[in-house]
């Protein structure tokens, strides 16, 4: 736990959906980063938390580690795609078959840095667990600025696809006039004694 300090998600933003069941296949067959023992899956109502289990054996029960959280949502998924079968049988409208479809609960962790990544404690290891898991995703993004051993990191994975990503400053401190735009309350007529 001593490089923890030299570990951090500064930001993060994630649009990731996946098959509930696709995500626990993958969570059954994970190489978890080390400190990461386990990761426990607990389902509350529609909503769905992977909480970290530490290796360290000294770490209290009471101790809250990392999670991921994401939200459940029923999809309906069509074997085919109904606009397409209605483009190809538009002459044979008498006889409409029914696409055939199911109920799919899908696993989406949609949000920033607090409402998908949560808790100090195996932070950065879980942020690990996070972009195995965008890269099992076949729908949406997930992207980063993340720190380790000094070095700042730039993540971004779109559709299961890891892709190049730059740290961009778009504007820095201003040193000039710091403190001289503001309002003197001590020498404000307003403000009586």
């Amino acid at each position: 736990m001593s490089t923890e300090e030299s570990r951090h998600v500064y930001r993060l933003h994630s649009t990731l959906e996946l098959p509930l069941e696709d995500l626990r296949d993958h969570l059954e067959e994970a190489k978890y980063p080390d400190g990461i023992d386990d990761v426990e899956l607990t389902r509350r109502n529609n909503t769905l938390i992977l909480k970290a289990v530490a290796e360290d054996q000294s770490v209290s029960k009471y101790t809250p580690t990392a999670q991921l959280k994401a939200s459940v949502t029923e999809n309906r998924v069509y074997e085919e795609d109904p606009d397409e079968r209605r483009q190809s049988f538009s002459w044979d409208e008498e006889e409409e078959e029914e696409i055939e479809s199911e109920l799919v609960e899908f696993a989406a962790f949609k949000g920033d840095r607090e409402t998908v990544l949560q808790n100090s404690l195996l932070q950065y290891e879980m942020f690990l667990v996070l972009c195995e898991i965008a890269e099992a995703a076949e729908k949406g993004t997930l992207t980063a600025i993340s720190e380790r051993d000094g070095e700042l990191q730039a993540t971004r994975i779109v559709d299961g696809e890891p892709r190049p990503a730059n740290i961009e400053v778009v504007e820095g401190p201003r040193d000039h006039g710091s403190g001289e735009g503001g309002v003197n309350w001590r020498d404000n007529k307003f403000i009586s004694d």
